[in-house]
Order: structure tokens, then C-alpha cells, then sequence
């Protein structure tokens, strides 16, 4: 049976010069990089090269302005708690979109608890943020605005500038969360005007358990973990040697196959998605057509009378492998806040899975797709009574 992977929103594959880089970390180059002794040398050495090339990725002004953390969901709870805890003398608003990822979103709910305040922006059918929208929830109080750079449900991607512009007039940092187009998109925090972004390597083939926030020298934010003096004294604990390695290895590969990655899962996209098209009725695309205003590694579709979460389980008996739900809160069972903040009707929200494409991907693997899906979207329909149903009109 063809093994076809179709979740690299979830995770990717650690590639193979990224953990030939990590290894000796482990077990030769094992030293700490606070310790002063040849070994803790070594490993700030190693710290900083990983700097200088995450920087690179994004266009940072300097190493120094990239954050190491344990991932991308701490990565979004130090933007958006270490800028409140920071700023709370001048205000208590935060304004974040109705699509953020639950890291955030559960961050600021947090902070309600603390005394903050908050608005979410609503967002139009196919998951876009107007800018004047985020206009007008700013307030005298106002500290932060949080907005993703690409929706990691529905692969929209937001107008940043226009946004960055926007909150530079009031002098507000623009947190963005782009741990869905790190390493596929093109990122350049200057010339978009982020404040703060977050990265997750281990979606561009870097590992697990470490996690990139770059912070503007402008922009202040207060430690959230309290220990030592690691990473300027904004992310207390021994720092993830291997793991940062790894990633800093991920950051410069993926700087220099960008262009040819990004094609090469939009013609994976296309195809996948004109065969789709014609292959199954009753099928909804959510979020806009693919195109400049969507990621080339995301689809998420609905598929009518059935069910998502049996879509997944009955593609995996298949081989293929996919997301029912964002990777975050799939266990849940609930339906996606994404799903619900553009409108989508309860039951197509529950036929929802995700399709999310990446370099190792092959016009094999969307054949083998295109082939086996229909035949599992009409075995569930045969099994749903609002099938007969709709057919007996």
C-alpha cells in the first residue's frame, strides 16, 4: 500500500542534513552554552551561527533581536504575555483577529484574568482581516495587536503591512504569528513591520521542541519564565543546543530552496485541487481559491453528509494521512473556531479535513489521492440518512 503523508501543517520530517547537523550535540559537543570552560564555548558558538541564520531567513536586523524557545505555542505566549506584563503602565487592550491560533487566543483570555481587555476582529468569509477593522478596535489602551501571518486551518493570508501600517501610526507592536509560513513563505519582518513573529521549525523540516520568537529592539517584553539570564535574560533555561542547531540548519536550507519549495507544492495544490473539483460533488473549499492570497501547502475542504473525523480515520486505513481539524485541537472533537468565524455551516464544519502538502510531496502521492478519496467520500455517504435524503429531493 502507497504511504502518502498530506499533514505537514502538523509536523515535517526532520531533514537529513539537519539531523546529521544535531547529532553530535548530543553526545560529543554536549557542554552548556552559560558554562565558561572550552565546552559551554563551543555551544555559544553554536548558538549564535543558529542565530545569524534565522535571521537571515527573515530578514532580522540583527541575531541578537532572534529568541530561542521550547516552540512556537511558547513563542506566542511570551509575544503576548511578556508585551502586556511590560506595557500595562501605558494601557491594557489587546486587539488580536478571530482566527489567531488557540495559543494566543487562550493567552489573551488568560490576561482577562489579569485585568486586560481584549477585541477580536472579525474576519470575511474566506478568513481576511481588514485593516480598517483593526483601525477601528484601537484604543487609547491598546498594547499589542496579534495578527497571523497565514491562517493555519484555512491557508489565508493576511495583509500584513497594511495592518503593520495601520498600528505604526499609534506606536503599537505588531505581534505576527507566522509558525504556518515560516520556511514556505517569503518573510521579511522589516519591510512587513512586525514588532514580534514566531516561527515553528518543525514545520520546515527542523525538529521538535524549539521554538523562534524575533523581537524588534523596540519592542519590550517582559520574561514569562524566571530562572537564569539565557537567551538576554528574556527565556530563562538551558538552551536546546541540538535542537536550535537543527533548526538553524532548517532556517538556511529552507532560505535557499524557498522558491523552488513554494512552486513546487503550488502545482501539487493545483493539481490536487482542479481533480478534486472534478471527482466529488457536494464539496466546499474553505478559504480562498488558491492563488496569491492563499498557501501553496494548504486545502481544506468539506465534503457534505459526512462526517471529518471518519474522512480521516478511513484515509489512514488507505495510507494517506491527513488533518481533521487544526493539529492543535483535533483531540477536542470540536469544531474549528476558524470554520465558525467565516460563516461556515455547522455540518460542513463537521466534514472538514485538511490537506497540507510539503516538499517531499509527488504527483504520485496526489494521484493516489485523487484515486482513493471519492471511493471513501461515496462509502460514507451510502452509511448517512441526510444522503438518501437529499438525493430523494
Amino acid at each position: 500500500m502507497r504511504q502518502v503523508y498530506f499533514d505537514h501543517q502538523a509536523s515535517t520530517p526532520v531533514l537529513p542534513e539537519v539531523f546529521d547537523a544535531m547529532q553530535p550535540w548530543f553526545t560529543e559537543n554536549f557542554g552548556s552554552a552559560s558554562s565558561l570552560h572550552r565546552h559551554g564555548v563551543l555551544a555559544r558558538d553554536a548558538l549564535e551561527r543558529a542565530r545569524e541564520r534565522i535571521a537571515g531567513l527573515i530578514n532580522a536586523e540583527s541575531p541578537e533581536d532572534i529568541i530561542f524557545t521550547s516552540g512556537a505555542t511558547e513563542s506566542a505566549n511570551l509575544a503576548v504575555k511578556g508585551t502586556a506584563y511590560a506595557n500595562q503602565r501605558r494601557g491594557k487592550h489587546i486587539v488580536a483577529s478571530a482566527i489567531e491560533h488557540p495559543s494566543i487566543l487562550n493567552s489573551v483570555e488568560f490576561l482577562k484574568t489579569q485585568g486586560f481587555t481584549s477585541t477580536l476582529v472579525k474576519v470575511d468569509a474566506q478568513g481576511f482581516v481588514d485593516p480598517k477593522d483593526v483601525a477601528a478596535a484601537l484604543t487609547s489602551q491598546t498594547i499589542l495587536v496579534a495578527i497571523q501571518h497565514v491562517n493555519h486551518d484555512i491557508g489565508t493570508i493576511q495583509p500584513i503591512k497594511e495592518i503593520a501600517d495601520v498600528v505604526a501610526d499609534r506606536g503599537i507592536p505588531l505581534f505576527v504569528d507566522a509558525s504556518a509560513s515560516g520556511g514556505w513563505l517569503p518573510i521579511d519582518v522589516q519591510a512587513m513591520g512586525a514588532g514580534l513573529l514566531s516561527l515553528a521549525p518543525h514545520r520546515f523540516y527542523g525538529p521538535k521542541g524549539v521554538g523562534v520568537l524575533y523581537r524588534n529592539r523596540r519592542a519590550r517584553v517582559a520574561p514569562i519564565i524566571h530562572g537564569g539570564v539565557q537567551e538576554g535574560g528574556r527565556r530563562a533555561g538551558t538552551e536546546n543546543i541540538p535542537a536550535i542547531v537543527g533548526t538553524g540548519i532548517a532556517a538556511e536550507i529552507a532560505q535557499g530552496e524557498l522558491s523552488g519549495r513554494m512552486n513546487h507544492a503550488a502545482r501539487l495544490q493545483h493539481r490536487l485541487w482542479e481533480g478534486l473539483k472534478s471527482s466529488v460533488e457536494h464539496m466546499t473549499l474553505n478559504g480562498p481559491e488558491p492563488g496569491p492570497h492563499r498557501i501553496s501547502t494548504n486545502l481544506n475542504i468539506s465534503s457534505g453528509f459526512t462526517e471529518g473525523e471518519g474522512q480521516a480515520l478511513m484515509l489512514d486505513v488507505n495510507g494517506i494521512a491527513v488533518a481533521s481539524g487544526t493539529s492543535c485541537v483535533s483531540k477536542a472533537l470540536k469544531i474549528s473556531h476558524v470554520l465558525s468565524a467565516i460563516g461556515l455551516d455547522h455540518s460542513l464544519a463537521q466534514a472538514n479535513i485538511i490537506l497540507s502538502l510539503g516538499n517531499d510531496n509527488t504527483n504520485e502521492d496526489v494521484d493516489y489521492f485523487l484515486a482513493t478519496f471519492p471511493k471513501i467520500i461515496s462509502k460514507l455517504r451510502s452509511m448517512s440518512p441526510a444522503w438518501d435524503e437529499f438525493k430523494k429531493r
